[in-house]
């Protein structure tokens, strides 16, 4: 059972169980996972279990029938059910559990109920009931009760078959037999029972002497072993699914009444027999009741040779009743195993696979009875011929044709087109689906194989290429598994080898990458030199400011003047302005397919408070069958690595920005202020904080999880591993760029926040320094300007003097200046230690991607250590105070 199994059917009981508090969900899940155990499936455990569950029933008898039903229709897991509920008896804290949240349940529904049945009363009658009219209430109750318990009629259920199917195929309904084949029951070979009894005979049987009664009843018993009532033995309705009986006359001497009802259960295993043949060669059960059907059609005419021949020695005189039951006997078994296989498949309502299960378990049991065994098996391979046939398109060609919907893969309609605009990646997942209660049971294991390898081969072909097995040949059905195994096998991995070349050789799946990898991983730094220093004033505009063709010609013109000219797949990338910031982007990418991602995705699409940077992201166009592997999902994780990353490119530029500002003023401006000194440190120690960051997200994280990542996929046998290696290759990204922990996402963007707004408040500063330093050189901007300065000279002071006007307010003292830094200083330095404590954790407990390198590049010296000591002792002393 995989993770995700485990996950799905733990908060699905949990929801059936109306358990309080879906925290607690987690617990059982790793509960579960760890303590999992294979169920080891054998008759001994089976029993065991069962006699344990019997113990604790309050009711052994009727948990026992119920058991034997469940058996008799072959239910699947029946038995590890069993075994589940056994160990569950025996944990007793469970079983506390269980009854409290029964207990609780049963109070809220008598809570809710009591005011609904408050309002209403028995009304009081005097009236008396007679005798009479009691007896006629209790029939037309009896009646009511019997028609209640009844099956659904065939007719009902082939109607519901028929419409299934044609809901299904709209363009190939199934025919539809007129009425009169089903209501005429002459047309049946059953018997047909009158509603009114025949009237009483002239001289009852008995009356006759000895041999006459005895010729009487091997007459009788030749019609009734085909279907037709005798003189003397009647058969009665048959009531739902029940064996047929019959009513012999009573007047009968003893010892041919024994034998005579030691012949009836022949007539009522043919009964039986003919109803099924009838009723499931209808075109609603599938071809797989077909054949079966018609193997035991020819096993009946079998039959009806016999009765012609006892039939042939009666009319000579030669058959009496004891030659009768020895001429029978032989073909009693048979009879008893194909009325109890059509009961078995009737009662499960079995179709398809479904019943080559039922068929193959029949087959295995009679082990020991050889006749039994050879039996079953004939028609374990009469039935499976169809399923078979439908079962060599699928492997050797991707092709599914199962009319009837008894094949263990269900197509579901999906366009391939959409893989690019859904946020998952669910196309491959659900295109092509296993139905557990269609899988054979001696095709179990290698359900996902005949999965997979149908889905390769369907890939290929829909991109116009030839596809058929080399190793193609029949597979039919036998007692050792590994006949057919071994054909699976190879058609397995000759669809694996096909799709593997075709995305690998053809289709460039590694050059694919590697070009996704330049662009969004930032692998061609040139590129990004020249697109951000073209890109960036147009970047700070609003988002519904920004002209989308201006920055598609800017990446076009920066591509073609980087190292990135050299891509063949250049052309595939696009500009794309998301809706939404990136802390919405990554909920998405974590929230698929639960209330949270439905809640992100009805809300407002677009943020009317988004800038250009926030909302940059690249997008890549991949087309059918790579879109397979780079899925929306997956170029979605591409995004948010991209985004941040850019985003930690863009603030890295700020503080460079202000570095060259602050060393054009540095001298005047620490002649002005000494508080300089102290902004000068932090803009450094925020710069070392954002590049040791980004060398720790691409050098230590990235190119050699890329790496592990290539070299995986030169060793990859199948599409599902490509697949696999790819996502764990983005999952170990985003987890180590701290983007998959809220917490420390949260820490992070508050850092990058102070470090925006550090920036913001030094560049005011330079620029009223600016003008100050541009005042003092001018001799007073308000001063008259020299006869020399030309006219353009005049204009710079007038803009200055107006600037200077507007930047009045940020022109402050010393003390102010020195009380913002100090300030700046100090939350910087608190995020940055609770940074460090948070990824000392987390590295410490996740032992599979440690983050314990980034904490030794941000305090390589123990400053921040030393720092984060002396916060706590003096945490303590004012607590202690």
């Amino acid at each position: 059972m995989s993770e995700f199994r485990i996950h799905h059917d733990v908060n699905e009981l949990l929801s059936l169980l109306h358990v309080r508090g879906g925290d607690g969900a987690e617990g059982y899940i790793d509960l579960l996972q760890k303590h999992r155990t294979p169920y080891v499936t054998t008759t001994v455990s089976a029993h065991s279990a069962k006699v344990k569950l019997a113990e604790f029933s309050k009711t052994p008898e009727d948990f026992l029938r119920k058991y034997e039903e469940l058996k008799s229709k072959n239910v699947r897991n029946l038995d590890p059910l069993v075994y589940l509920l056994s160990k569950l008896c025996e944990d007793k804290e469970t079983l506390q559990f269980l009854q409290q949240n029964a207990k609780e349940r049963s109070e809220s529904s008598a809570n809710t109920t009591s005011t609904t049945t408050t309002s209403f009363s028995l009304p009081q009658t005097s009236t008396k009931i007679s005798m009479q009219e009691l007896d006629e209430l209790r029939k037309k109750l009896g009646n009511v009760t019997a028609s209640s318990n009844a099956p659904l009629p065939a007719e009902v259920t082939r109607k519901m078959l028929r419409d299934k199917h044609n809901k299904k195929n709209p363009t190939q309904p199934n025919p539809v037999f007129p009425n009169w084949v089903y209501d005429r029951p002459a047309l049946l070979g059953d018997f047909i029972t009158s509603p009114t009894p025949a009237g009483d005979p002239a001289v009852a049987v008995g009356t006759l002497p000895l041999p006459t009664q005895e010729q009487a009843l091997v007459e009788d018993l030749l019609f009734v072993l085909i279907g037709v009532d005798g003189r003397d033995i009647t058969a009665q309705p048959v009531l739902g699914r029940q064996n047929r009986s019959f009513i012999v006359d009573s007047t009968l001497d003893m010892s041919i009444k024994e034998l005579v009802n030691r012949i009836l259960p022949v007539a009522s295993y043919y009964s039986t027999i003919t109803r099924f043949i009838e009723e499931k060669s209808s075109f609603e059960y599938g071809q797989v009741n077909h054949a079966l059907t018609a193997a035991m059609r020819t096993l009946m005419k079998e039959y009806l040779i016999l009765v012609t021949q006892l039939e042939h020695l009666q009319r000579q005189g030669l058959l009496s009743l004891q030659k009768l039951w020895f001429y029978i006997q032989p073909t009693m078994r048979t009879m008893e195993i194909l009325a109890s296989i059509a009961s078995s498949v009737d009662k499960g309502e079995c179709m398809g696979g479904s019943t080559l299960s039922l068929l193959h378990d029949r087959t295995f049991n009679y082990t020991g009875d050889s006749q039994a065994q050879e039996l079953c098996l004939y028609l374990t391979k009469a039935a499976s011929v169809p399923y078979f046939e439908i079962l060599e398109k699928w492997i050797y060609r991707g092709i599914i044709k199962d009319p009837y919907s008894e094949f263990m893969v269900e197509e579901h309609e999906l366009q391939k087109e959409k893989i690019q605009e859904d946020y998952n990646d669910k196309y491959w997942d659900q295109r092509y689906t296993i139905v557990q209660h269609r899988i054979p049971s001696f095709l179990q294991k290698m359900a996902d194989k005949i999965l997979s390898t149908g889905k390769y081969l369907n890939v290929v072909r829909e991109c116009g290429r030839d596809v058929t097995c080399p190793d193609a040949k029949e597979v039919l059905y036998t007692l050792k598994e590994r006949a057919y195994v071994e054909q699976i096998e190879k058609a397995y991995n000759y669809a694996s080898k096909v799709l593997l070349d075709f995305l690998m050789e053809e289709k460039e799946l590694v050059s694919r990458l590697r070009s996704i990898k330049h662009y969004f991983l930032m692998d061609k730094g040139d590129f990004f030199v020249h697109f951000m220093d073209l890109t960036e004033e147009e970047l700070k505009k609003p988002v519904d400011d920004i002209v989308p063709p201006r920055l598609e010609a800017l990446l076009e013109l920066a591509l073609r003047m980087s190292t990135a000219n050299t891509d063949p797949f250049k052309d595939d990338l696009k500009i794309d302005l998301m809706p939404h910031d990136v802390i919405t982007q990554l909920l998405r990418v974590l929230a698929i397919e639960t209330k949270q991602e439905k809640a992100i995705i009805n809300a407002d699409s677009t943020d009317a408070a988004l800038s250009g940077l926030e909302a940059f992201s690249f997008d890549y166009i991949v087309k059918w069958p790579l879109s397979l592997i780079i899925n929306r999902k997956a170029l979605t994780r591409y995004q948010m690595l991209f985004r941040h990353m850019f985003y930690c490119k863009h603030v890295e530029r700020l503080l460079c920005n202000v570095w060259i500002s602050n060393k054009d003023f540095k001298e005047y401006a620490l002649h002005l202020a000494k508080w300089f000194a102290a902004a000068f440190a932090l803009r450094q120690r925020m710069l070392n904080f954002v590049q040791n960051i980004q060398y720790y997200m691409m050098f230590e994280v990235m190119e050699p999880t890329w790496h592990v990542m290539e070299n995986n996929l030169k060793t990859a046998s199948n599409i599902d591993d490509v697949l696999c290696h790819h996502t764990s290759f983005l999952d170990n990204c985003l987890k180590d760029c701290m983007l998959t922990n809220p917490e420390l996402l949260r820490i992070f963007s508050k850092l990058m926040s102070i470090c925006v707004m550090f920036t913001n408040c030094m560049q005011r500063f330079t620029q009223s320094m600016r003008l100050e330093r541009l005042s003092l050189e001018q001799g007073g901007i308000d001063g008259p300007p020299a006869q020399s300065e030309h006219a353009e000279e005049a204009e710079k002071k007038r803009l200055a003097t107006k600037l200077l006007a507007e930047h009045a307010d940020t022109i402050q003292s010393d003390a102010g200046f020195e009380a913002t830094i100090s300030k700046f200083d100090s939350n910087f330095s608190m995020l940055l230690l609770d940074l460090l404590d948070k990824l000392s954790i987390y590295s410490t407990n996740d032992c599979e991607h440690s983050m314990i390198s980034i904490i030794y590049r941000l305090d390589f010296n123990g400053f921040y250590t030393e720092r984060l000591e002396r916060m706590a002792v003096e945490r303590s002393q004012k607590a202690a105070a």
